[in-house]
């Protein structure tokens, strides 16, 4: 049996004057025990739906979950003393400083007092922030705030974890940063189920990958697995002139073997059978066409390619904090 386990999980809203919303239709789902697995789907996929009837805030109207052989329905107190979760907005008082903030916590949990500061010294060395712990939340940044949620969501140090999107906002070097304390943490033996719409995320720290779209996992592997059973080679054009886009989609059509898709604005890929053919006669119709190219190359399947195949279109990057308060 696997650690988590979630079976014909059905959730349905009905929004007023709206039709039914199916947030999950049938989900199935297995995490073993001291991995990473990561929901990647679009937006509205069903995913962080998942994550809240894992975590016992919502009732399914159908279908099973058990976390360690305990079922999710039937005894959610237990549930809530096995696990730790950390969503898309970290849920802190921003009055109270950082170590008060996680000596709060802990007193919720009824540790006491002595161990909930001794447990909120040692989570705020593990995530470096002594400097600040002093310091109200409201000053902090936010890979700050990031940190010190995550930080809060450990404190009962539980076996699984369950982070909802947890850098999404986050500035790169705020995101490897944590990316880092997670891989930290599973190293230690926590099982970790990730929501994210970041594919490098996925790619980095996934042992495992369930691909969901409209409430349903409709695929699930490795990464290198997702990437292997797209196949074949890409063609990719950066052009300099983005008004040159539909030439070019027009000439990849011609010369791919697949739909031409348009990511990150100014490039546009193509599934290709022979590379470096391809390449050479793509690359010839785009000069000759008097299209200017940034840069034109061949690669192999992405996650991005495996995303946009099964869901039918690119995934959706959430933005970078533009700024960040000091550290």
């Amino acid at each position: 049996m696997a650690f988590i386990e979630a079976s014909g999980l059905v959730k349905t809203y009905t929004p007023k004057g709206a039709p039914v919303v199916r947030a999950l239709d049938g989900l199935d789902l297995e995490v073993p025990q001291g991995t990473v697995t990561a929901l990647l789907g679009p937006n509205g996929a069903g995913k962080t739906t998942t994550v809240k009837v894992l975590t016992t805030l919502i009732r399914p109207d159908s279908g099973t979950a058990t976390i360690d052989g305990v079922d999710v329905l039937d005894d959610p107190q237990t549930i809530r003393r096995m696990i730790g979760a950390s969503g898309q907005y970290a849920a802190v008082d921003e009055n109270l400083t950082g170590f008060e903030n996680l000596v709060m916590v802990g007193k919720l949990y009824h540790l006491g007092t002595k161990i909930a500061k001794q447990r909120a010294t040692e989570l705020i060395e593990l995530f470096d922030l002594v400097e600040s712990q002093h310091r109200p939340v409201k000053g902090f940044s936010g890979g700050m705030r990031r940190r010190i949620d995550l930080a809060g969501a450990l404190v009962i140090k539980p076996p699984v974890l369950f982070l909802d999107e947890p850098t999404t906002g986050l500035d790169p070097r705020s995101r490897l940063g944590l990316w880092d304390v997670i891989e930290t943490l599973v190293s230690d033996g926590t099982t970790v189920l990730l929501t994210t719409q970041y594919l490098e995320e996925a790619d980095r720290l996934a042992d495992s990958i369930s691909v969901i779209d409209e409430g349903r996992v409709i695929a699930k592997g490795t990464a290198d697995e997702l990437k292997s059973s797209v196949g074949g080679q890409r063609v990719a054009l950066t052009v300099v002139d983005p008004a040159d886009g539909a030439a070019v989609r027009d000439i990849l059509a011609r010369f791919g073997t697949g739909e031409p898709a348009l990511t990150g604005g100014r490039t546009w890929i193509v599934p290709v059978d022979d590379g470096p053919s391809a390449l050479s006669a793509i690359v010839g119709a785009a000069s000759a066409a008097g299209i200017a190219l940034h840069d034109a190359g061949m690669r192999r399947p992405t996650l991005d390619d495996v995303f946009l195949q099964l869901t039918g279109h690119v995934a959706e990057q959430p933005e970078d904090e533009s700024t960040e308060a000091p550290a």
